[in-house]
């Protein structure tokens, strides 16, 4: 499919602040491990994140003000409970960064709120595409589960980053988090790689006109010019290309971080190193999104394929 770019940013911003609010929740438990304002700041820039996230998502809407009756199928629709969750995850981080200012300390009750808001907003935006059974290529539990790895793993670089910046004692324990939750992420890609390899294309030609078991040859891919399901739901890229890109987030997004951390992980954290790496492994995911929505090979496919 051809990806769109606002929505590649959405996810993969939007993914970095419910990873840096985790991170900091984390960091808050520990006594001492950081100081109110450097928490508060940290939850500020992790709304956002989530903001610029949520702009980005209105960039490939036809009519953005009707963007609200999204969430009118809530009941069914994951795409909906999405759209619900992503603007309670905001809320509750920017009342968390206020009520810290206010009282000095991030209620329990609160800050649960809020990772628990970041972990049903990760399972949403997985479930909108892995719910999609006749996309064999995203309707998999790896899909919800490597949206949370990513996410977590740059946020909780980004957050590691943070505190060193601020010679917080919690940017130690951020940091060989982040190490820890590189390496899961690299094994689930991996693993979703792999079935990618094997997986055999979803339904046929003769499936696509309800010819069922009868022989069917395709002399036409039925337009004599450009359409939107040609267009949109068709990649003119090599496969040689797809490799190679595959490769590179692979070693920058997963490999090159993991394997950075693994010799940083009980040495004092520099928040220029752990900047760097973070926009490394955040340029490198941006790729691996892409490839994400650029490696389905959607059914309709069949039917508007080049003839051979």
């Amino acid at each position: 499919m051809r990806p769109a770019w606002s929505v590649i940013w959405f996810t993969t911003l939007l993914g970095c602040a419910q990873g840096l609010v985790v991170a900091l929740a984390l960091a808050g438990l520990q006594p001492g491990g950081a100081a109110v304002p450097v928490l508060r700041d940290g939850l500020l820039l992790a709304f956002a994140l989530g903001a610029v996230a949520l702009g980005c998502s209105f960039a490939h809407l036809g009519q953005p003000l009707r963007a609200w009756r999204a969430a009118a199928m809530w009941r069914s629709s994951w795409l909906s409970r999405e759209v619900i969750a992503a603007p309670a995850f905001l809320a509750l981080s920017l009342a968390s960064a206020l009520l810290l200012d206010r009282q000095g300390a991030w209620p329990g009750w609160l800050r649960a709120l809020s990772v628990l808001a970041a972990l049903l907003l990760w399972l949403c935006t997985g479930k909108v595409y892995a719910a999609i059974a006749f996309i064999r290529e995203w309707a998999t539990p790896l899909t919800p589960l490597n949206f949370a790895l990513m996410g977590l793993a740059s946020g909780h670089l980004l957050g590691a980053a943070w505190l060193a910046l601020h010679h917080a004692p919690a940017a130690a324990w951020l940091q060989r988090l982040a190490l820890l939750w590189s390496l899961l992420a690299w094994m689930s890609r991996a693993g979703a790689l792999a079935r990618l390899r094997h997986l055999r294309r979803a339904g046929s030609t003769q499936g696509a006109i309800g010819a069922g078991s009868r022989p069917v040859r395709q002399v036409s891919r039925g337009f004599t010019a450009g359409s939107f399901n040609l267009e949109e739901f068709g990649l003119h890229a090599s496969a040689l290309l797809l490799r190679r890109l595959r490769s590179l987030y692979m070693l920058a997004g997963f490999a090159l971080p993991t394997l950075a951390l693994a010799g940083i992980a009980w040495s004092q954290p520099r928040a220029s190193w752990l900047l760097g790496l973070l926009i490394v492994q955040f340029t490198a995911l941006l790729g691996e999104r892409w490839d994400f929505f650029a490696q389905v090979d959607h059914p309709q496919n069949h039917y508007y394929a080049a003839a051979q």
